[in-house]
């Protein structure tokens, strides 16, 4: 399978420890099986910064190894209640240690407004059903695909950048 990750620069080596604290999945490398939305959040995160231009680091990734002993692997097939506590656990992470041990993971992307949803969720303001509503993101079911160890890294092939 082919994977984009989106970027302000050419990713010649990926570095685990450049990865930001409280994401979905917690610190490590995300890629999505869609050009399009890499391609945006490339486009973002140049804005954001405000240098370089965005860029679409294209990696390999043999599926079959998603069955491998070597790695471990959690695969979120939809939106739920498993999915919403996992994101909840990982961005209340705010330390570089991770809150799991999966090499990695898969499952859909939540909506840019996490932090809001869960200050909302933990003051008692929205249900748990509502949380998940909250979450999903805004453009329909979007998988990410979370790289969190250098064991996991291995596995990716670097093809090219555009």
């Amino acid at each position: 399978m082919i994977l984009y990750h989106g970027s302000n620069i050419d990713i010649t080596d990926i570095d685990l420890s450049q990865s930001k604290v409280g994401k979905d999945f917690g610190c490590g490398f995300y890629l999505s099986a869609d050009k399009e939305q890499a391609l945006a959040l490339a486009k973002r995160k140049t804005e954001q910064i405000g240098t370089g231009n965005p860029v679409l680091n294209v990696y390999e990734f043999d599926e079959t190894n998603l069955q491998s002993a070597n790695l471990s692997v959690l695969h979120f097939q939809t939106y739920s209640q498993e999915w919403a506590e996992f994101i909840l656990m990982n961005r209340r992470n705010r330390t570089r240690t991770p809150a799991h041990d999966y090499d990695i993971v898969i499952g859909p992307i939540a909506n840019d407004a996490v932090g809001l949803q869960i200050r909302r969720f933990t003051a008692g303001l929205i249900n748990k059903n509502q949380f998940i509503e909250e979450l999903k993101y805004m453009k329909g079911v979007t998988i990410q695909y979370f790289f969190g160890t250098e064991k996991a890294i291995r596995y990716l092939k670097k093809l090219k950048t555009l």
